[in-house]
């Protein structure tokens, strides 16, 4: 899954446990499918992160850590 969709997914996990007719065995597996959607899209900022701290080697042989801002 991509990062946005695992922000709908957790999104939507949030609003289900939310309701007060939720049973708990249900709001129990919504929250643990919540926990592994959660990690997913920790894991692909994390890819993107490292994707905009890419390495360029400048004119002068220096290795720079280039950011977005750049």
């Amino acid at each position: 899954m991509t990062f946005e969709e695992n922000l709908a997914r957790l999104e939507a996990i949030a609003q289900s446990l939310e309701r007060d007719d939720l049973p708990l065995e249900k709001a129990l597996v919504l929250f643990e499918e919540g926990i592994t959607v959660l990690k997913g899209a920790t894991e692909a900022l994390s890819r993107a992160e490292a994707r905009v701290a890419t390495l360029v080697e400048r004119a002068n042989g220096v290795l720079e850590v280039a950011h977005d801002d750049d």
